[in-house]
């Protein structure tokens, strides 16, 4: 099965076009070797897919005959992204929610909300 569409059928992307440009722009890899999005996909491959300032590893377990279902999705992958990987990304995102400076920018849904109701209360 050609990689951009394993891709699309294991659900790292919402579409083929998306996963095919994904691997034109040297975002996929397999084998430590950037995948073009004709490449075939074997059992047992590693691909390494940068989406996000993160990169997942993933390690090929089956090949679906067409896209799967959500739940079905760990019969075909297995996500070996080490875990220094997903901890260091999950600092990045915490820290860059917790720099925002209140009140600084657009305002959030949460809050519109809050001035809303402070209004409605007011008036």
């Amino acid at each position: 099965m050609r990689i951009d569409k394993y891709l699309w059928a294991v659900r790292y992307y919402k579409s083929r076009n998306a996963a095919s440009t994904a691997c034109r722009k040297g975002y996929v890899q397999l084998g430590g070797q950037n995948a073009k999005p004709s490449r075939e996909v074997y059992l047992s491959d590693k691909i390494s897919v940068r989406r996000q300032q993160l990169t997942i590893e993933i390690y090929v377990l089956d090949i679906p005959k067409s896209r799967v279902g959500a739940k079905l999705v760990t019969q075909y992958c297995k996500d070996i992204t080490p875990k220094e990987a997903l901890d260091l990304k999950h600092a990045v995102d915490e820290n860059q929610r917790l720099s925002r400076v209140k009140g600084a920018g657009r305002p959030s849904k949460k809050d519109r909300r809050d001035l809303e109701d402070f209004l409605d209360n007011d008036a």
